[in-house]
């Protein structure tokens, strides 16, 4: 699986965007994901699956602990 993907999105109507499939591909996004949009104005926008917060915070709080 390649490392690196540029690819193109067109911003439709409604303000959706398909992500293109080489990079749900290489995310491993499927449909009923949930993304987390980041933004910052001088700094663009980012995307990430939740899944990866979720793995973060059960690191930092781990299940199991009080």
């Amino acid at each position: 699986m390649k490392e690196k993907f540029v690819g193109i999105a067109k911003v439709g109507e409604k303000g959706q965007i398909v992500i293109p499939k080489e990079a749900r591909d290489m995310f491993d996004i499927n449909p009923g994901d949930s993304i987390i949009v980041l933004c910052d104005k001088s700094k663009g926008i980012a995307l990430l699956k939740a899944d990866e917060i979720e793995d973060m915070a059960d690191k930092v709080f781990p299940k199991g602990e009080k």
